[in-house]
């Protein structure tokens, strides 16, 4: 369960990835490090869901 607050923790600060460089495929880091956390995330989640449901 505590693999959940990482994407919390990942992007509550703003300051930490509101920056311009490094760019991917055009986009600003900004945009491109909020989109990288989606997929992230859905492992994450999975991980926790697969590891509560194996506790059952």
């Amino acid at each position: 369960m505590s693999l959940l607050i990482l994407p919390y923790i990942g992007l509550l600060w703003v300051p930490l990835y509101d920056f311009r460089e490094p760019t991917l495929f055009g986009f600003p880091f900004f945009y491109w490090y909020q989109i990288a956390w989606v997929p992230l995330t859905i492992v994450l989640i999975a991980i926790a869901y697969r590891s509560v449901r194996d506790d059952e």
